[in-house]
């Protein structure tokens, strides 16, 4: 039986290099028959955590009702986490930094995931990106399933040629 796995992704154009790594990912992921849930964080209504401690009381829940709920439901039942992002000013998106922090909700929960992997584009560095991945696989006890950074991409659509595409898919396959 495949293992669920949840993707986020954090890139604001749709389809761009960042969605082209998490969707070589997916494939193959369900070419092995996980089951791939995908998230494009740009295109949902996410606000940032208030820090109320309200899922602290609710273990597994938010007091705010916006599309990160569909997040956390998914979360719950995901063995592998998946992030996906450009790399903006040193770090990954906003809009994925905003879901990465209400995940905070799952803290008490105890959501099921053992595996992280991370999908980057970016056009020459990294910067902060990957330390801060990793102190989240520490913290969390998560598996560190890989990076995968797609480099010397800075217009739209230059992945299409890239190395990175067959090694995101190849992560999804032996995942």
């Amino acid at each position: 039986m495949g293992k669920n796995i949840v993707i986020l992704t954090g890139s604001p154009r749709k389809d761009g290099n960042s969605d082209r790594l998490a969707q070589a990912f997916a494939k193959g992921a369900e070419s092995e028959g996980h089951n791939v849930t995908t998230y494009r964080t740009a295109d949902m209504k996410i606000a940032g955590c208030t820090g109320c401690g309200y899922c602290f009381e609710h273990p597994g829940e938010c007091i705010q009702k916006d599309d990160m709920q569909q997040i956390l439901e998914s979360l719950k039942t995901a063995e592998i986490l998946v992030l996906a992002s450009p790399v903006y000013f040193w770090g990954v998106t906003a809009q994925l930094k905003l879901a990465i922090d209400r995940t905070y909700a799952l803290l008490r929960a105890k959501a099921p995931i053992k595996r992280a992997a991370l999908l980057l584009t970016c056009g020459s560095r990294t910067g902060a990106t990957i330390p801060m991945f990793e102190t989240m696989c520490e913290f969390s006890q998560w598996e560190n399933a890989g990076v995968i950074v797609a480099s010397g991409l800075r217009e739209p659509n230059a992945i299409e040629s890239h190395e990175s595409l067959k090694e995101a898919e190849e992560l999804g396959r032996t995942i």
